[in-house]
């Protein structure tokens, strides 16, 4: 495997019509039936499903703008290793360097990995990434290997 120091993320488009398939549906299903329970006479049942529906909403937003298509200005755009130390870009254009507590969590489908670590002003930092936002699968395979140190 060739060795990979830094990697530029592109976002991933498949990805985030697969999650659009997965959260869409449900938050439509929970507010359908909120509404059904809402004019159905149980006003407590419908809080609570649409709640949900909100919360699913919000997670979903999150998970599809941030991670896969990478358009929100805290979104991870390039991450670089060093020795003692991992630096991401962000979209803003601030450099996020973790250098402290750094931990390294593979899922165990072998599709994602995130980290989380302290930057040098003292804030817990957590990031997420996916397959598909990596240009070629071996780069991904050797971000994996090389954050692996870390577990």
């Amino acid at each position: 495997m060739a060795k990979v120091d830094s990697c530029v993320l592109v976002a991933d488009k498949r990805g985030a019509a697969w999650d659009a398939l997965l959260y869409v549906p449900v938050v439509l299903l929970l507010g359908s039936y909120s509404a059904k329970s809402w004019y159905g006479g149980d006003q407590t049942l419908a809080y609570v499903l649409m709640f949900l529906a909100s919360f699913i909403f919000l997670i979903g937003a999150n998970r599809v703008l941030a991670t896969r298509l990478m358009l929100l200005p805290a979104s991870p755009k390039a991450l670089e290793l060093a020795k003692k130390s991992v630096t991401v870009t962000v979209k803003s254009g601030e450099k996020i360097e973790l250098v402290k507590d750094l931990r390294y969590f593979p899922d165990y489908s072998g599709k994602s990995f995130g980290f989380v670590g302290m930057d040098l002003s003292g804030r817990k930092r957590q990031f997420v990434f996916h397959r598909g936002q990596f240009a070629k699968e071996s780069d991904f395979k050797d971000m994996r290997s090389h954050l692996s140190v870390y577990k």
